[in-house]
């Protein structure tokens, strides 16, 4: 018998994990924005490697003065996973902004959205969770978009497939990331959590830009400005405040908040960038994100009726 777990009482009254989510998504969406603008100076790799580098490095004195107790508390069960979550964390970022430069905001950030898809795929194989009719209509829906998107840029040439092909890999191991923390995060605090994870991804990140000999420094100075806002605001403010919502909301509600990043960021993009989305990738969003909150819903009515 599948076993679902209890959500912990909600901080600072019940609104307030709603409000985190929505405020980590919100920032979230403006990744994509400021990842393309930093992609006119250096390439994807370094970006990824430096949006985490920044971030362990503003979060290391704040840990060190308020965690480091708790840190060396940690089994190694407990480093394992976190490194381990640290390791998709690394493949997501690299495969999701190289699609960046490859793909459409719009196509990128939906089909890296589709990370719930291979939660539920995880939880039936790995598991051994049932997976419901509403769950396999909802993810032969979303599979169907994600199809269409792939159609839709056959056109665009073979690099834009690729960047699509890049964005579902970010998919696939956002996917992994968010299973780890919704495991790890009811028994650990959000800094001893994302601290270690954020650390690991820097670190194998900076690893690769060398193993593959790319200039670690960026070419020009506005690089760095728009590396330090991406490091500020999607990944502490947004992916921290998605990690700490892990604690008090369910992974299901959590990965259905997250369809809202593909929106916002389709209208930025739309926006400041100039890129409106092609009717394929409009229809093929609307089938992802509506497939993914009808599997999402159906395993959250199924977790309600368990408790």
């Amino acid at each position: 018998m599948t076993t679902t777990q209890t959500e912990p009482t909600q901080p600072l009254g019940s609104a307030t994990p709603y409000a985190g989510i929505g405020l980590g998504v919100a920032t979230i969406s403006a990744a994509a924005i400021l990842i393309r603008l930093a992609q006119a100076s250096t390439s994807s790799l370094v970006i990824a490697a430096w949006r985490l580098t920044i971030a362990t490095v503003i979060l290391t004195p704040v840990v060190m003065i308020t965690r480091r107790k708790e840190l060396k508390h940690l089994s190694r069960r407990d480093w394992f996973m976190l490194i381990l979550s640290g390791c998709f964390l690394t493949i997501h970022f690299a495969a999701w902004i190289s699609s960046l430069a490859y793909t459409t905001v719009a196509a990128a950030v939906v089909l890296v959205s589709t990370n719930p898809i291979f939660v539920a795929l995880a939880s039936h194989f790995v598991f051994h969770e049932k997976l419901t009719r509403n769950v396999i209509i909802g993810l032969v829906t979303a599979i169907g978009g994600s199809v269409l998107i792939g159609l839709g840029d056959i056109g665009n040439g073979a690099h834009q497939l690729l960047g699509d092909l890049l964005a579902l890999t970010g998919g696939v191991a956002g996917a992994a990331y968010l299973i780890i923390g919704a495991r790890m995060r009811p028994k650990m605090s959000l800094l001893t959590y994302i601290y270690p994870v954020y650390g690991t991804a820097a670190v194998l990140l900076m690893g690769v830009v060398l193993l593959v000999g790319l200039p670690v420094m960026p070419g020009e100075p506005a690089a760095w400005v728009w590396l330090l806002l991406m490091a500020l605001g999607p990944q502490i403010v947004g992916h921290s405040m998605v990690n700490w919502s892990l604690k008090y909301l369910s992974a299901t509600f959590v990965t259905i908040a997250i369809l809202g990043e593909p929106i916002g960021s389709s209208i930025l993009a739309w926006w400041l960038l100039d890129e409106k989305p092609t009717p394929m990738t409009i229809l093929g969003g609307v089938l992802i994100l509506g497939g993914i909150a009808l599997a999402s819903l159906a395993g959250k009515r199924r977790g309600s009726s368990a408790r």
